[in-house]
């Protein structure tokens, strides 16, 4: 059993900095339903959060605040649900329903709601994919639009904005989904040699580099397209307060996040296939030393997702039993990466290197600098086990924001790292073959390995058989 996942500190807009710094740090102190320990917004009830967030002529909320609740609210209410009741207390509050509105008061408030809705469309936009949180939104600012002409250009920016960033999501999103389909038709994967026909990696890309930062293109394509709300929804339980049902029973919005988990494997396979095919020992050999130098590379970049598919792959048993084929690699190369990506101490060496490129990031003078492309799956159990480690509410009913803000922390830094541009030119040949190449499945690969050396004990003879 590992330890608590250790965190990475960041500097991120989003990372919540200790929230208002004017506050006594007294060990704990009440405000408004609010329990703040040293400065820190520790726990409240969640109408005092919803509370928190809600702005006045004379009060913002903090951004990392502000992200913070947004992220974790859905465990506890719906997006639609918290807009409405922020849109009523809002209503209420400034009085929106008089028939003479007060408008040097609305002049006030009005820019500060338009800011939290434009904050809420950038930094989640897919909650407003739902038509009642658009409805929620176009009826406040129809309310405060009369008192000044401003506000209707500023609500049609918003939406615009939105749709486009929601357009270009989903186009992103088909398609992932038409690849994964044109994909799946090809896992027919071979369960025998393929044809000679069939392409190799080698004649489509013999350059490392080249390789390396189509890989990153991938990665980072992918990763444009998970919303931040999918770690948390993720793991979405039962309220304990609300026991009729969880808040997302009718889906979870984890599409994304699955797609990208898909690839990862995908990418294992491909490699693992790539070293299996060939029929010639020094082929092979040479397949090996290829992939450990894409690896090297996409190690440099900061690419670290592809970086330990191609390990992975390596590692999978058809292709670690070929001693022939490994006895012609220089492997000291492959060893220091091995190394690097070693899972003892819960992957301290890796934790290290990411910490290194996460700096590098936020020093970066350059595209190329700034990308950090976590080993994601380990990322997703560490949030994980922030879920499973504490719970979402105090015994008396309070929401733990102390654990939100760590959770906040992380996927904070990630939405930092996924906005990167790529900066190398896209070579949508190579792209294509990575999506579209066929793959053997584990049977295939055990087949195509016993062909390349035959096996060595009872056990693979009897492997060898029953797969015949």
């Amino acid at each position: 059993q590992e330890g608590m996942p250790q965190t990475l500190s960041s500097t991120s807009m989003f990372t919540p900095c200790g929230f208002s710094p004017h506050l006594h740090t007294s060990k704990e102190d009440e405000q408004g339903g609010l329990i703040f320990q040293d400065g820190n917004l520790t726990s409240a009830s969640l109408d005092a959060l919803i509370q928190h967030l809600i702005p006045t002529t004379d009060y913002y909320p903090e951004k990392a605040y502000i992200f913070t609740f947004l992220l974790s609210s859905r465990l506890f209410i719906e997006p639609h649900e918290l807009l409405s009741r922020v849109c009523h207390k809002c209503i209420e509050q400034q009085r929106l329903d008089d028939p003479v509105l007060d408008k040097a008061r609305i002049r006030k408030f009005g820019p500060k709601i338009l800011q939290l809705l434009t904050e809420w469309t950038e930094t989640f936009p897919y909650d407003f994919q739902e038509e009642r949180m658009i409805g929620h939104l176009k009826d406040m600012i129809h309310r405060i639009a009369p008192c000044d002409e401003a506000y209707w250009k500023k609500m049609n920016q918003l939406l615009q904005t939105l749709n486009q960033k929601l357009a270009t999501l989903s186009h992103g999103q088909e398609g992932i989904v038409k690849i994964s389909a044109a994909v799946s038709d090809k896992l027919v994967a071979f369960k025998s040699k393929p044809p000679s026909i069939q392409r190799e990696i080698l004649s489509v890309c013999s350059d490392p580099y080249t390789l390396a930062q189509q890989l990153t293109h991938v990665e980072l394509e992918r990763l444009s397209h998970i919303g931040p709300e999918e770690f948390v929804q993720a793991f979405v339980h039962k309220d304990p307060l609300d026991g009729t049902k969880s808040c997302f029973s009718e889906q979870k919005k984890t599409s994304n996040l699955e797609a990208y988990v898909k690839w990862f494997n995908r990418l294992c396979y491909l490699v693992a296939t790539e070293i299996c095919m060939p029929a010639k020992k020094k082929q092979r050999a040479q397949v090996i030393e290829f992939f450990i130098d894409v690896a090297r590379e996409c190690f440099n970049i900061g690419n670290f997702n592809s970086l330990m598919a191609i390990i992975s792959g390596m590692n999978m048993s058809p292709v670690s039993r070929l001693k022939k084929t490994w006895s012609k690699v220089k492997t000291a190369k492959f060893f220091i990466l091995e190394h690097q990506m070693d899972p003892t101490g819960n992957f301290y060496n890796y934790r290290t290197a990411l910490r290194g490129a996460a700096h590098r990031s936020l020093t970066a003078h350059s595209n190329r600098e700034k990308i950090v492309i976590p080993f994601f799956s380990l990322l997703i159990k560490d949030i994980y086990f922030l879920n499973e480690g504490c719970a979402n509410r105090l015994p008396n009913g309070h929401v733990n924001f102390e654990k939100f803000l760590e959770l906040a922390k992380q996927v904070g830094e990630f939405i930092t790292w996924k906005q990167v541009e790529c900066p190398f030119e896209q070579d949508p040949n190579i792209i294509h073959y990575l999506h579209t190449a066929p793959i053997f499945t584990e049977d295939g690969l055990y087949l195509a390995s016993y062909e390349s050396e035959s096996p060595e004990n009872q056990t693979e003879k009897d492997r060898w058989k029953s797969l015949r």
